[in-house]
């Protein structure tokens, strides 16, 4: 019900956000980092309940024929409608744990990160209900992209910086952007393969309204980013810094199969979820070399 495989996309940036921090500071502030991990996923937790909600009643998941593992919801709401009470449940409850998580890192931090922790958690959990929900329904009015690149870049990696009684710094502003970019590449591919779907529901993204071969165009500019960005992390770290490029393996293997597939199929749905596949699991170990090139740099 909560989609739990993609919570790497939240746990990834706290994550490296708090052993950048670390690095910054004196060490790993273990009481933060806990209390980052359940305001993160209990936040992440809601955006995915709340989207397979909101996407059903609006009728977009109703008319997907091409859902898969990596796009078009969990379906779950397809298959068993009764437990539309639980999955509101779960949202709220979602929503509830990470404000409390949240309470409890306000007694752990300076005084002065207070605003700063108030103001990611209310435009975390906004963004979490409002992706999908009316009347403000981010992603049918063409804002869905950019909320989940700052949801799961800046702040996320912010949040990770006040869980570790940093707030901003420099060095936290080069990481921000690579784990939004990360995440929002598998949203472009989804976009792809649900474009149908989502031109009927009403939602309005990247691909249904600038077509299929922008989005692809799209897809690759933004893993290209990402290279970058991880290149320039590199470049300002203070030395070691190198153990950073390890983030940068699987695009060396996995990203130019993806490529070549978006760029010859971005019209077709069905040889595209072999690229959405491909996508995640990009995403995952740029995700796990990410962190264990940052925790080797710390240790």
């Amino acid at each position: 019900m909560i989609r739990a495989p993609f919570l790497s996309s939240i746990i990834t940036p706290l994550l490296a956000g708090t052993l950048l921090a670390a690095g910054v500071g004196s060490g790993v502030y273990l009481p933060g980092l806990l209390m980052v991990l359940i305001i993160g996923i209990g936040l992440h937790a809601a955006v995915n309940v709340y989207n397979d909600i909101y996407d059903t009643i609006q009728g977009t998941d109703r008319v997907n024929v091409h859902r898969n593992e990596a796009s078009g919801g969990s379906g779950i709401l397809q298959d068993h409608p009764s437990l539309m009470g639980r999955m509101f449940q779960i949202a709220r409850a979602s929503l509830l744990i990470a404000l409390a998580g949240t309470l409890v890192l306000a007694f752990l931090v300076s005084r002065d990160l207070l605003p700063l922790l108030g103001f990611l958690y209310v435009l975390s959990a906004f963004f979490s209900k409002y992706y999908t929900a009316p009347p403000v329904k981010l992603a049918y009015r063409g804002m869905g992209e950019v909320s989940v690149w700052f949801a799961f870049g800046p702040m996320a990696v912010m949040l990770a910086s006040v869980g570790q009684d940093l707030g901003w710094h420099p060095q936290i502003g080069f990481l921000m952007p690579a784990t939004g970019l990360s995440t929002l590449s598998i949203l472009l591919v989804g976009q792809l393969i649900d474009l149908d779907a989502d031109r009927q529901g009403g939602k309005r993204g990247v691909a249904s309204r600038l077509g299929t071969r922008f989005t692809s165009v799209l897809y690759l500019l933004v893993q290209l980013g990402i290279v970058a960005n991880i290149v320039l992390l590199y470049l300002y770290l203070p030395t070691p810094s190198w153990p950073v490029l390890l983030a940068l393996i699987p695009y060396l293997f996995v990203f130019p199969v993806a490529a070549a597939g978006i760029v010859r199929d971005h019209g077709k749905p069905g040889p595209l979820k072999k690229v959405a596949k491909l996508t995640v699991l990009l995403h995952l170990l740029f995700s796990f070399f990410l962190v264990a090139g940052l925790l080797f740099r710390l240790l």
